[in-house]
């Protein structure tokens, strides 16, 4: 933490410190409005994890997710950013204007809002889950790929991230299983076309896992063909599951319009059904979920939150 403990009072309080976050607090911090970043975890969130990232502009040979957010990090901090490790608890409208952000840590108000807050890995639900994170089972193949190397894991999911996660393990790895409910992958064409080309993939589609079973560590997994109902058995030194994200937006339920996924909506400025309150990033709707979008959508968050508090105040 760089800020004054006796500060609490802020121009605008940023939750969430990944992408979004952080471009948003890099145009408040410069257009001289007071700024509060609010992160529960790591700096950078769900980015950190990307290995590499070829489709940010200017770095034309890649970089790592957690180099990427250290210079938006750095970029913030020379502005003047302060930031607090913390969980946000609840955002209260304070009266007659303002806001009361409640933190583990503690209260502070502020003229305006920006939510840029990550997302949680979904789980699958299914017997042995929960019992063998980390002695087989993992969400994150950019982290543990390397305990891999040399044996058989498989993937779950669809998606781009799934996808990717597989060819990501393919570089250590002997054999890397990806298992689909569909007859067909969700992920675009252009990275199906990557994993084809991976010898070490092999594709298992129109099938779910029903447990994760194994003594100490994960040994095998049983999976179910949602054709013809019928079980099989895959021995498997991993499993990487990548099956979605859940946004952490349970705590602004009462005060938020979010959509059936829990995701905040907002129109063009990134304004919420609040005024003064801004979201950003993959947590607002119909979000793109790409590290340059949310860049982008914390900038028009933090142009409009200046806006506000010089409207307002």
């Amino acid at each position: 933490m760089n800020q004054n403990e006796q500060t609490t009072r802020f121009d605008v309080v940023i939750i969430g410190g990944g992408p979004a976050g952080l471009s948003a607090a890099i145009y408040a911090s410069r257009d001289g409005l007071s700024t509060l970043l609010v992160e529960k975890g790591l700096i950078g969130g769900m980015i950190n994890e990307a290995d590499k990232v070829d489709n940010y502009p200017g770095f034309s040979q890649g970089i790592s997710g957690i180099e990427l957010t250290a210079k938006m990090y750095e970029q913030a901090q020379k502005y003047g950013l302060n930031n607090v490790n913390a969980e946000v608890l609840s955002v209260v409208v304070a009266q007659p204007l303002g806001f009361t952000i409640k933190t583990s840590e503690k209260e502070y108000q502020t003229k305006a809002v920006i939510i840029a807050g990550g997302s949680d890995k979904v789980r699958l639900g299914v017997q042995g889950e929960k019992e063998f994170i980390g002695r087989g089972v993992s969400y994150c193949a950019t982290c543990d790929a390397p305990f891999f190397r040399a044996k058989t894991v498989a993937v779950i999911g669809g998606g781009n991230s799934a996808v990717f996660e597989a060819i990501h393990l393919s570089k250590f790895a002997k054999k890397v299983y990806l298992i689909h409910r569909r007859d067909q992958l969700r992920a675009t064409h252009i990275v199906q076309e990557q994993a084809k080309a991976e010898y070490k993939i092999e594709f298992t589609l129109n099938s779910v896992v029903e447990e994760i079973q194994g003594a100490d560590v994960l040994e095998k997994i049983i999976i179910k063909n949602v054709i013809d109902g019928q079980f099989s058995e895959l021995n498997l030194d991993g499993l990487f599951i990548s099956v979605g994200i859940k946004p952490n937006t349970s705590y602004l339920s009462e005060l938020l319009e979010l959509d059936n996924d829990g995701m905040i909506v907002v129109d063009d400025y990134m304004q919420t059904s609040v005024a003064g309150i801004f979201a950003c990033g993959d947590i607002r709707h119909n979000s793109i979920r790409q590290t340059i979008a949310a860049a982008g959508d914390g900038a028009v968050a933090a142009v409009n939150a200046k806006k506000w508090v010089e409207r307002v105040y």
